[in-house]
């Protein structure tokens, strides 16, 4: 059995974020039935099916080579499934385009953080807002008043996010400038900035030192808390047996188990697909 020694301690409320959560909505629910994608005749992704609770965090597990940032690329619209049906809170989003899903509520991040290196931290927080006046350009003349307002409002609520992130102190450095496990904070800030109602998360313990894995842990675990959905792909079992819910196994490109975590991890299937049963 593969046993999970992680604690979970979730860290001191800032003051400003207690008056205001305004970034944490209620939780939407993804449910996928049927996925596959294939590259030049290889099933990456085979017949995957589960759904994902609101307010709920999901594990999606599973060896090298087992199909799952394939499958996260796919819901997140950076790749058009073969065959299945992708929804979000009811609503068909299997083959749209990045942006439209973006904009229906669902934020991903990157397994290797893709931050504008050159900008401040709260730059890129700031970027992911929806709908700022500013984007369109004759706003910056016709509409200066809003769109200095908006500006203003958009600082504070990155503030509280940045603050929220322990990123206050690098808040203006660039992004580049920071460590690895700073950045993966970056991108869960950006993902907050957005007000999603589902969070994508792809592997945001990967490469992290201790101590940042910790401040990443509690995040996560404070924003399930306030209502916010998670599907996390993970290798550091102690990591997402300790946050999940609920654990999806994949192995060569197929759904192999789902279910509790204590549960999953007794299952000799998925200890023979970790241990080199099926890995792709």
């Amino acid at each position: 059995m593969i046993k999970s020694s992680l604690c979970v301690n979730v860290a001191p409320e800032s003051p400003r974020l207690m008056q205001s959560d305004e970034f944490v909505g209620a939780g939407g629910v993804l449910s996928l039935s049927g996925v596959s994608r294939s590259f030049s005749g290889l099933r990456a992704v085979d017949n995957v099916s589960f759904e994902v609770e609101a307010g709920r965090i999901t594990g999606l597990i599973g060896p090298n080579g087992a199909g799952k940032t394939t499958l996260f690329n796919t819901v997140c619209g950076e790749l058009v499934p073969d065959t299945g049906d992708i929804r979000l809170d009811g609503q068909p989003v299997a083959g749209l385009p990045p942006h439209s899903i973006f904009a229906a509520g669902l934020a991903r991040t990157f397994q290797i953080a893709r931050p504008f290196a050159r900008l401040s931290v709260r730059d890129n927080v700031i970027l992911a807002a929806k709908n700022q006046p500013g984007e369109r350009f004759w706003n910056n003349w016709v509409r200066r008043g809003a769109v200095a307002a908006t500006e203003r409002r958009l600082r504070d609520e990155a503030d509280a996010i940045i603050e929220f992130c322990n990123l206050a102190r690098v808040a203006d450095q660039p992004a580049g400038a920071i460590s690895g496990g700073q950045q993966k904070l970056v991108e869960l800030a950006r993902a907050l900035m957005s007000r999603p109602r589902i969070v994508l998360l792809d592997e945001p313990g990967a490469g992290v030192n201790p101590a940042l894995l910790e401040i990443i842990t509690d995040r996560i675990a404070e924003l399930n808390r306030r209502g916010m959905t998670f599907l996390i792909i993970e290798h550091n079992m102690d990591f997402i047996t300790a946050l999940a819910d609920r654990l999806v196994v994949m192995a060569a490109g197929r759904k192999i188990a789902e279910g509790p975590p204590a549960e999953i991890m007794a299952r000799d299937d998925v200890i023979d697909a970790y241990l080199g049963g099926e890995a792709a």
